[in-house]
């Protein structure tokens, strides 16, 4: 199969960093490296990143101050070598065929640009649905962790700080590209209080808050962030 490279940005993720890489370094299919890129941490990752280097090819790559995932995925990416990209989420564990699973459906798909898959978040199951650029840009039903042709890849914007993984899906349909579903969960994610892992329930984000006259931090940041994505794509 093409060369896989997989990025992974992490943040103070040490404490969930061995669990990743186990399920990296199972793989039915080897990836022909893994650059991780450390953001900025100050939980020192470093450790146990290294001590898979004798099961993964591995680069390291150390930012001395946080500038963001975007950022960090797009210097990886530029590092690397694939002829296929895997944006990895650091708290992300794949199942045994994973890469495999990604790359046999690019292949059967020559002409999708993309792979994506369900997943686990925690316990919850989040599925997907089969691609429609229009039905994207009314929601995003596509994760970051999705296998890309290198050819096909815009980079991430740098400036985003949240949805960068839709405006990024947004921004490959607009080019005319197209992606293909695999009705499989491919990987689970664990959770975090804090970061771009933390989640709320869905009726958080339909409540009207403004009529009890007070909007939650995060939901007050997750509808800016949307509505600077809304207006760059012109999704009224």
């Amino acid at each position: 199969m093409p060369p896989i490279s997989v990025i992974i940005p992490c943040f103070n993720h040490a404490y969930v960093l061995r669990r990743t890489f186990e399920g990296l370094a199972t793989q039915t299919v080897k990836p022909q490296e893994v650059i991780v890129v450390d953001d900025g941490s100050v939980d020192q990752p470093a450790a146990i990143i290294f001590s898979f280097s004798n099961r993964l090819p591995l680069s390291f790559i150390r930012l001395e101050k946080n500038c963001g995932a975007p950022r960090a995925r797009n210097l990886g990416a530029a590092q690397s070598h694939g002829e296929y990209l895997l944006f990895l989420d650091a708290d992300a564990e794949l199942v045994p065929d994973a890469l495999e699973t990604f790359a046999r459906a690019l292949t059967e798909h020559p002409d999708a640009a993309f792979a994506y898959s369900n997943f686990f978040w925690g316990a919850k199951r989040f599925r997907g649905r089969p691609f429609d650029a229009e039905e994207l840009r009314r929601r995003n039903f596509i994760h970051t962790s999705s296998l890309i042709r290198r050819e096909a890849f815009p980079g991430f914007d740098e400036t985003l700080h949240k949805f960068q993984d839709w405006d990024l899906w947004l921004t490959m349909a607009e080019r005319g590209s197209k992606g293909t579903w695999i009705d499989r969960e491919l990987y689970r994610i664990e959770p975090r209080r804090q970061g771009m892992s933390k989640w709320l329930p869905r009726i958080a984000y339909v409540i009207p808050w403004q009529r009890l006259g007070f909007v939650p931090k995060e939901i007050a940041n997750y509808r800016e962030a949307e509505r600077v994505v809304r207006q760059k794509h012109r999704i009224v």
